[in-house]
């Protein structure tokens, strides 16, 4: 298996070297995209027959990288599981940017970049040291932002990599730390002697810290997200089908792989740091997603609400783990890691559907759509799948993650400390009231876009998406509702790597009768996608049934009340701030919203304005006053370049004897 890994691999870095080297070629686009979607379904291949049919770890020695170090990888369970992710999310992504290419003014700029940050991600997830992980998780995201950097004539996609850039630049020098901190002074940077390293609470009380940074701001876990919701609209619709999708879940396995696996048993009381940061990222970027109207935005604010849920979960697992309950950390690692896997598939699905809509009517923003659901009609049933997954709505993929969370949220009493006690349900409740609003967020996402009438021409010209956008997304839906319908069967798959992290995995679940899931049977709390999607088309068919029997079987259409206002233009139905408005109103302070109403006097014939002004206040209170340091401070150092000799002399003297000095004390 790792062979077959390996030489997938070296393959991507030869199609991104080849697209580089031949733009010009023609079908270019179908070439690299659809060699680089049969590339993903052979990783995914690796994965799922790692994780089907276990024989232990697969690894591999190659002669380059450090001297003495040379490079190590490795698949095991864990890796494996997000093989399986990345193949099946870069597969979609590819076939999808087989059609979405067309449709772009110069492919060519991503072409060279695309096959290579796959390639990027899957070493970052078989290196078996600190440097081969480090080495590729940089090379990931120096073509991420070259793909960010897609359509560098736009000020914001240059702001947006800008950004990007440099978050990703701080991420990497806090894993740089936290590998170091780990190795210790005898420089041990293979993963197995790190393992064997003896690792005291302080120690590793540091290095999650700097996990949490380095991972976070690659995942988008708060404070550190600021470069997400402006990368992911700035980026081409398959790279951040990508990103979201799968980057983010190579973050999170980069924060499982130390925390679970190399650091050892950690103390209890790290966990509540990881719970809360995981709770408050949920609801603050669901909150944010309420509010912003550009699609591509909703949807990455969205990605930092989903990486929230898992970090969370996460947390959870850590807990149990430290207090020595391996069946209920097992139960929270399940959850997060089925939910990394669902909210690939469902989140990768409508940044396509975004896509989609970009293609058909150029438009981005909400409130220049409407009225979609009769232009592009199967966009818009795969978007109602989409939707409804993200939702955490039964049958499908989405709910039964969530579900157990809960379930084992609802089992945090048994922890022996007060302190879990407390926060563990105070956090399941910010988490419940995190998807009440996911369900409200898409609700708005999906009825603006596709429901009433079209708000601009584009809209309603509109065309449908081609074949390839419509198979990628359909294939995903498809997956969405598969993961709801049979549940057991994922939970199950994803065993081997919950006990690599955990040392325990639930009871298989595919094997239940009507494919019922009881996590705990002690319990006895259970839940069954299938049974709910035959009630759900018993009663739906049986009631549209009943309703042309009884009813009339004619199909009527008549104009949609107007509510005592009979005025046939678009502008005076919901639009997406109508929707967010009791939301903002509510949770104002959080957004620091301020809303300026300017109506004109009697007589006064300029138009009245109806003003919001929202700001994210990680980046204005933490962001704002760094940048504005740094540049007081460049600016001041701008002055030492046109000092005299002497000064220069006397400057390196000076700095010469503090070195010095310090030495000595250090001696």
């Amino acid at each position: 298996m790792i062979l077959a890994a390996v030489a997938c691999v070296g393959l991507l870095f030869a199609l991104s070297l080849a697209a580089a080297l031949s733009p010009g070629v023609a079908r270019a686009s179908f070439l690299v995209y659809g060699a680089s979607a049969a590339l993903c379904i052979a990783l995914g291949i690796v994965g799922f027959v790692s994780l089907a049919f276990p024989v232990g770890s697969a690894e591999m020695t190659l002669p380059i990288g450090l001297p003495w170090l040379g490079t190590h990888l490795r698949i095991d369970a864990l890796a494996a599981l997000f093989l399986l992710l990345l193949g099946t999310g870069g597969a979609a992504a590819s076939v999808y940017a087989i059609g979405y290419g067309r449709h772009e003014a110069e492919p060519q700029r991503t072409l060279p970049f695309y096959p290579g940050f796959l390639g990027a991600m899957a070493v970052v997830l078989i290196a078996d040291d600190a440097f081969t992980f480090l080495l590729s998780w940089e090379v990931m995201s120096l073509l991420s932002w070259a793909l960010v950097l897609t359509h560098h004539r736009g000020e914001d996609a240059r702001r947006a990599s800008y950004i990007y850039l440099m978050m990703a630049g701080c991420g990497t020098m806090a894993l740089l730390l936290a590998f170091g901190l780990m190795a210790g002074a005898e420089g041990g940077y293979g993963f197995a002697a790190i393992r064997a390293n003896g690792h005291s609470p302080a120690l590793a009380a540091a290095v999650l810290a700097l996990m949490l940074l380095g991972t976070g701001s690659k995942a988008g876990l708060m404070p550190v997200h600021v470069w997400l919701p402006v990368a992911h609209p700035a980026a081409p619709s398959h790279v951040s089908a990508l990103m979201s999708g799968v980057m983010t879940k190579v973050a999170v396995y980069g924060f499982v792989r130390v925390a679970f696996d190399l650091l050892g048993p950690l103390p209890w009381w790290i966990s509540p740091v990881v719970i809360v940061a995981g709770a408050g990222t949920a609801v603050m970027g669901i909150l944010f997603a309420i509010l912003d109207t550009d699609s591509k935005r909703v949807l990455a604010w969205s990605t930092i609400e989903n990486v929230g849920v898992i970090f969370a979960a996460l947390g959870l697992a850590l807990a149990f783990r430290a207090s020595g309950m391996p069946g209920l950390a097992a139960l929270a690692m399940t959850a997060a890691l089925v939910h990394a896997m669902n909210h690939m598939l469902f989140k990768s699905l409508l940044f396509m559907v975004a896509g989609a809509v970009l293609v058909a009517t150029g438009k981005r923003e909400l409130d220049a759509l409407g009225g979609l659901i009769h232009r592009m009609p199967v966009t818009a049933v795969l978007a109602l799948i989409g939707v409804t997954a993200i939702a955490a709505l039964p049958p499908l993929n989405g709910f039964v993650s969530e579900w157990l969370l809960f379930q084992s949220v609802l089992q945090s009493p048994q922890l022996p400390q007060p302190g879990l006690q407390f926060l563990v349900p105070a956090a399941g409740g910010i988490l419940a009231l995190t998807a009440a609003l996911a369900a409200a967020a898409f609700v708005r996402f999906y009825g603006v876009i596709f429901l009433g009438r079209p708000r601009e021409d584009a809209a309603a010209n509109a065309v449908e998406a081609d074949r390839w956008l419509l198979g990628a997304m359909a294939g995903l839906a498809i997956l969405c509702v598969l993961a709801g319908v049979l549940p057991g069967f994922l939970i199950d798959l994803v065993g081997p790597a919950v006990e690599i992290a955990t040392g325990a995995q639930i009871a298989p679940q595919g094997g239940n009768a009507w494919l019922t899931l009881v996590p705990l049977p002690e319990v006895k709390s259970s839940y069954s996608g299938f049974l709910v999607m035959i009630f759900v088309a018993i009663s739906g068919g049986g009631t549209a049934w009943i309703v042309h029997r009884v009813a009339s079987r004619g199909l009527r259409r008549g104009p949609a009340w107007d509510c005592g206002f009979p005025n046939a233009e678009p502008n005076t139905q919901y639009g997406a701030g109508s929707f967010a408005q009791p939301i903002r109103r509510a949770f104002g302070p959080v957004f620091a919203a301020r809303e300026t109403v300017v109506m004109p006097p009697p007589g006064d014939l300029s138009p009245a304005r109806h003003e919001v002004e929202t700001a994210d206040l990680s980046w204005r209170h933490l962001y704002e006053p760094i940048l504005g340091a740094v540049d007081a401070v460049t600016t001041r150092a701008n002055d030492m370049q046109f000092l005299t000799i002497r000064r220069y002399l006397s400057l390196v003297f000076g700095t010469l004897i503090l070195l010095l000095v310090g030495l000595a004390i250090w001696n």
